[in-house]
């Protein structure tokens, strides 16, 4: 094998590992839930900003969005505009949209920060702090950011992770919430 095809094998491998590889903040063991499947609850987060806790049986009857975010991310960063669009255009409709901030880097757990963060980027939407990755690890979330949709009856029935798909996501808002009105 030539010195080329071994590098570029070792490169393969070493990009497989990477993407692949078990983060040390997640349980062993933790699988993103299936659609359909019932969704985790909130339960573990460290505190709650803009509202007080919300739970799952609380939230019955609604369309709950779900986004994974960070505050230093990028990419969290570029879908704030479209997840805020979505919230104006349909909390009044059914949507509840819940933040669960779940640092990447140990400077995001400031709670101080984070309210800065929140407050600069106009966030409204109620956000679960989840600096011990409890509620992180129940879904079995591996990506900021990452988006989980919640129907009427407290199943996740649509999963987006990174930036885009927003029309396709916002499809199933639409759809989500046409069904509870023609129920």
């Amino acid at each position: 094998m030539t010195s080329l095809r071994i590098a570029a094998a070792l490169a393969a491998l070493s990009t497989a590992l990477f993407v692949f590889r078990p983060d040390a903040r997640t349980v062993a063991g933790t699988e993103e839930p299936a659609a359909g499947a019932p969704a985790p609850d909130f339960a573990g987060a460290d505190h709650w900003l803009n509202s007080p806790p919300l739970t799952l049986d609380g939230l019955r009857g609604k369309v709950v969005l779900v986004e994974f975010w960070t505050r230093e991310c990028i990419n969290c960063l570029h879908v704030l505009p479209h997840t805020k669009a979505l919230y104006e255009k349909y909390a009044g409709k059914g949507l509840v949209v819940v933040g669960v901030h779940t640092p990447e880097y140990d400077e995001e757990r400031d709670p101080a920060a984070l309210r800065e963060a929140i407050d600069k980027y106009g966030i409204t939407w109620p956000v679960a702090v989840d600096n011990s990755y409890r509620i992180w690890n129940a879904y079995g979330n591996r990506y900021w950011p990452a988006v989980y949709l919640i129907d009427q009856n407290g199943r996740v029935v649509y999963r987006h992770v990174g930036e885009g798909n927003y029309d396709g996501t916002e499809q199933r808002i639409r759809q989500l919430l046409d069904k509870s009105q023609n129920t």
